[in-house]
Formats: C-alpha cells, structure tokens, sequence
C-alpha cells in the first residue's frame, strides 16, 4: 500500500482551513486505497482533532525538527509527504526530499521557504512556475471536502423573492478575532427580514451572539460549531463568511456570499473574488461601514441579485480539485518508485 504522511498546523490563532483543506486530499487519498498518516499540531482545538478522529485518519504530534520529520517518515513507511503549514521551517522538506520522498506543498501565493516536488495554490488567479517542479495552480485544484462535493447541485440555484432569506454566517473553528458578533450585529441593523444561524466559535462567542436583539422579523439561532455546516450552507440563501479556504466551499455549492476580510493575508483572495463577481464584499473587520450595511441588505431583498451571484460562483468550482492533485501525487510516487 502506498502511503502518504500529511503535516498540518491548526491552532486558536491559525484557525482550521490547513487542516480542512488537508483533509479533503485524505479522504480522496484514502477513496483511492492510499494510507494516510497525519503529522499534526492541531493547537488543542477539539473540533480539529475531531475531524481526523471521526474519519479514521491517524495522526502523531508534528515532529519538532527535521532530523525527527524523517525519522516518523521512516518509522510510518511514508512513500510521500504533503505539507500545509505557514510556520514549518524549509530545512524540513529539504531533509525529507533528500530522502528520495516526493512532497507536495500547499500553499497561498508565497512559498515561505519549501521546497517541493509539486506546488498546490488553490487561489483565485494563482500561478506557480518553478523549474523542476509541477505547479497546479487555480480553482481547478480547489481542495474541498466530500461534505461539500455530495451537496453541490446540478445547475446554479435560482432565488425567489417569495421566502425570507435563510443566512448562514460562520468564521471558522475558532474565529479568533470575534468576526460573528460584529456581522451579527450588522445584520440586526439592515432591519429587513431573516433567519440567521449564526456559528460561535466558543462559548464567550456565544454569550456575545446572544447578547444582540433582532429587529423585528429577524430571527437567529446561535450554535457551536458543527459538522453539519455544509448541509446548512446549501439550504441557505446566503452565506456570510471571512474570506478564507471556506470561499471555494461557498462557490461550489452557488451560494450567494458576502466576504468580509479579518487578516492580511486574504486581502489578495478577497479582491480576487469581489472583482470577478463571484461573491459580495462588505470590508474589513473591524472597519464595517455603511456601505457594508447597505450591500447587506441588498443582498437580503434582492432575489435576481443573489441569482446572478449563484451562478458566477457555481461555474467557478466544479469541486473536482481533489481528483486532479490526488492524480497529479500518486502519478508522481508511482514515477519514483519505478526508477
């Protein structure tokens, strides 16, 4: 059997979208007849460690140093190492490439220093070009999960004028910066009718959601985080959601969404995706404006609007990036192994 280690941060501060992302190739490795390994610092956040345990998936804490990557390496009999992470130092997939193990890094726009046999950059209008390697760049390679590819639908959904709006909003596993309160809150202020689930990250989160009073006809429901987010999100109206790795999900199921910016390093991807009209901006965190108020609310009554959203976002992602990396990384360990 083939297999695979996969080495993955997630944390508080990191948030989960390394591991999800990651996750997604698992379960299309492991479709496939391939083991995985995972080599993990999931940062003590139960929800991550959760999704590796409810799949079965087997995961070892993250080696501190390259000398004890490739030892785990060794003794997991990896034939091949994926690597998603902003903080692991280049010496460790210098020190597993010297090894002869092809590796596959996953990364956003910059390399952070890794080297690779194949570069993953499942960004909007990415491009990769490095002599020697095979970069699979683009939404074409978007990594998403078997949760959100079974309730993609066949045909971009049409929106009626004749429901209130169903709006999911949610911020990832941990939502460090406290972004649900605040579009909670901007929501409340449209003053135009709805139902909202509004995921809080952790219980103080929660106390906060709680806290905000609905204008009339407006309802929220306040839940922790689950796995049933992905059929929620294809039975909503809109999705209100930080401008991150969940942007694909939201684009494969034609979901009509509003992106809000939280940390430097989605400013790229939330320009990216504003200006090819595959979803509504409301701005940075923290600085949420009238304008931001006003695209809210009409994104709440304007059905053909949310119409026209559905269908650029619904032709953007066909949900088929996992098949094509899985190709591309197999195809390589089988290269190497018969030489």
């Amino acid at each position: 059997m083939t297999v695979v280690g996969i080495r993955c941060d997630a944390g508080p501060r990191t948030g989960v979208g390394h591991l999800v992302r990651c996750v997604a190739l698992a379960e299309e490795l492991v479709a496939r007849g391939v083991g995985v390994r995972f080599l993990a610092d999931l940062g003590g956040v139960e929800w991550a460690e959760a999704q590796l345990t409810q799949r079965g998936l087997p995961w070892n804490p993250a080696p501190f140093d390259p000398v004890g990557l490739v030892a785990a390496a060794e003794r997991l009999r990896l034939d091949a190492l994926v690597v998603d992470s902003y903080t692991l130092p280049s010496q460790h997939t210098v020190a597993v490439r010297k090894t002869g193990r092809p590796v596959l890094a996953i990364v956003d726009g910059e390399f952070r220093g890794q080297t690779a046999d194949i570069y993953v950059d499942q960004n909007l209008d990415a491009h990769i070009e490095v002599p020697g390697a095979l970069g699979l760049a683009g939404l074409d390679y978007a990594l998403l999960r078997g949760s959100v590819r079974q309730l993609r639908p066949l045909s971009a959904p049409v929106h009626s004028a004749t429901r209130t709006p169903k709006v999911v909003a949610f911020f990832g596993g941990t939502d460090a910066y406290h972004a649900a309160p605040q579009v909670a809150a901007l929501l409340a202020r449209t003053g135009v009718p709805f139902e909202a689930t509004i995921v809080g990250a952790t219980e103080e989160l929660r106390r906060e959601l709680s806290a905000i009073t609905p204008s009339a006809g407006q309802r929220f429901e306040i839940i922790a985080p689950t796995d049933d987010l992905p059929k929620l999100l294809a039975e909503a109206d809109l999705a209100v959601s930080a401008s991150g790795t969940s942007t694909w999900e939201l684009l494969c199921l034609g979901l009509p969404s509003a992106l809000v910016w939280v940390v430097d390093n989605q400013i790229l991807g939330y320009d990216r995706t504003i200006a090819r009209g595959y979803a509504a901006g409301i701005g940075q965190l923290g600085h949420l404006s009238d304008d931001s108020l006003t695209t809210l609310r009409e994104l709440l009554t304007d059905a053909d609007l949310r119409t026209s959203l559905a269908a650029k976002a619904w032709a953007a992602v066909d949900g088929r990036g996992v098949e094509r990396v899985a190709d591309a990384l197999l195809g390589l360990e089988r290269m190497r192994a018969a030489l």
